[in-house]
């Protein structure tokens, strides 16, 4: 990892709990899809999240979600919204896209873990990767799902991908599937052998999707997210 100075171009809230930020590094620094890096608060402060944009853009895209009740990303986002610039440290983390790996893919995202998975199809389509792609996004309503509009693109324009949103609570007019993101997962699929399986979201989600997994069998070598370097 090596720490890089950015301008600070944008931050702006997708709703009222997420916001989008975006980064010009001031020195080129090469990342995997999927990894993320740490937002440098203090000496001994340094704040994960995942990097939303390829490897190939010239911007950095975070996805900081941040309701006023949590104070921890709030106090980032408040900093960001205020300063010019910030020092960030790059690249961490082992759960980057396989992209030699030929087998099917599943790519879970809960929440803002959407933007670990944003890295990992927008560097697919870059690359021109066709690997059969199935993206499940899962969020409690409609209105949480913050970047719906460009999963539902990435599922008009590329026949190797197909998004299937989930939410627990829907409206009238939803038009995709309401359960809990786990359990539509495990009703989809008799076993989840020879898959490679991407997933990010809340830890406690994380841990469950593994053990529900486990139930209906998958290779734990081909299960990527960060989350479990924490949750053992």
């Amino acid at each position: 990892m090596k720490t890089i100075r950015c301008q600070i171009e944008k931050v702006t809230p997708f709703n009222d709990a997420v916001y989008q930020v975006i980064l010009k590094p001031e020195a080129t620094f090469d990342f995997k899809a999927g990894q993320y890096l740490s937002v440098v608060m203090g000496e001994k402060d340094k704040r994960p999240f995942s990097i939303a944009s390829a490897p190939n853009a010239d911007k950095i895209e975070l996805h900081i979600g941040a309701a006023v009740s949590e104070s921890y990303p709030m106090q980032v986002v408040e900093r960001l919204q205020t300063a010019t610039h910030i020092d960030i440290e790059a690249p961490a983390g082992e759960a980057f896209l396989r992209s030699d790996s030929q087998r099917p893919r599943i790519l879970i995202a809960g929440g803002t873990g959407f933007s670990y998975i944003k890295s990992i199809v927008e560097d697919q389509i870059a690359t021109q990767q066709k690997v059969k792609t199935q993206l499940y996004w899962g969020c409690r309503t409609e209105e949480a799902m913050y970047y719906q509009s460009i999963a539902r693109q990435w599922h008009n324009e590329h026949d190797w991908l197909e998004f299937i949103p989930v939410v627990e609570l829907a409206g009238p007019d939803w038009k995709g599937k309401q359960a809990n993101l786990i359990e539509q997962i495990k009703h989809d699929f008799i076993s989840l052998n020879g898959y490679d399986i991407y997933i990010a979201g809340r830890f406690d989600m994380v841990g469950a999707a593994r053990e529900a997994f486990r139930e209906i069998g998958f290779e734990e070598a081909h299960l990527y997210g960060d989350a479990f370097a924490f949750i053992k």
